[in-house]
């Protein structure tokens, strides 16, 4: 990521710092694992009903790694306690979720890639004939709600209680399961001031009080070579966008 996220080199590590960090990604390693045994208990039980053709699971992994509590993370297990149990509570820091996030930059919070940016998949052999397929168009999770409304063929609220609320932002997903296109939009994003704007192959993004980046993900996906300078013109039409839509959703910068 960045250079000045100070995320040391290993080599640069004591040799006890590096069993320390070392022992914390095992441990992160092996939540995976025991994470990957359950998925695969559950898909056993829906495969023992007979409905595993019939079921639509989604998976997707969570929105960047976390960069919390420094270039090591905190570790505040008491009396010495193994890590990884019910009584150990630490992370893994900055330097780990450097790595795991490579090649994208930054981290969870922020929207630059490395923050935004997750796989999906859809698994349901009963419908989706396209098995191992990839869609390489943008979704986003808001795109779950109208994806499991279309398919349960139900009707969103238009009120609840005699109050009016407000329509799903999302597109269904259901198109990109039959190889065809889901419905081009722009998509937006604000957490903790970090915001983003994209549509098509743009991306106008700014962390948190810095300056507005604007990158072609098509070329340029682990955001490195900021065009805005030599594109003023786009970068100006998708500032009006996201401060139209801002206002829109009612964003409070920090």
């Amino acid at each position: 990521s960045d250079r000045d996220e100070e995320a040391p080199a290993w080599e640069s590590l004591s040799e006890d710092k590096k069993k320390e960090m070392d022992l914390k990604m095992a441990v992160y390693a092996a939540q995976i694992d025991r994470m990957d045994q359950g998925i695969g208990k559950i898909v056993e039980a829906i495969k023992d009903k007979g409905q595993l053709d019939n079921t639509l699971i989604l998976f997707l992994s969570d929105n960047g790694a976390c960069a919390e509590s420094g270039p090591f993370g905190f570790d505040r297990r008491k009396n010495g306690l193994p890590p990884g149990g019910g009584d150990s509570y630490m992370s893994y820091g900055l330097s780990w979720s450097n790595a795991s996030n490579t090649p994208y930059r930054r981290y969870k919070h922020m929207v630059h890639e490395g923050g935004v940016a997750t796989p999906l998949i859809a698994h349901w052999p009963g419908r989706i004939k396209d098995k191992g397929g990839l869609r390489k168009q943008a979704g986003h999770v808001i795109d779950l709600m109208p994806t499991c409304i279309e398919l349960a063929n139900a009707k969103y609220p238009a009120e609840y209680k005699g109050k009016k609320i407000l329509p799903p932002e999302g597109k269904s997903l259901v198109p990109a399961f039959y190889s065809k296109t889901v419905q081009e939009r722009t998509i937006f994003f604000e957490h903790e001031g970090n915001k983003a704007v994209r549509e098509g192959k743009w991306k106008l993004v700014a962390k948190n009080k810095g300056k507005w980046e604007l990158y072609d993900l098509e070329a340029d996906r682990t955001e490195t070579n900021d065009l805005i300078e030599e594109l003023p013109q786009k970068a100006k039409e998708l500032i009006s966008l996201w401060n139209t839509w801002a206002q829109k959703v009612g964003v409070k910068e920090p």
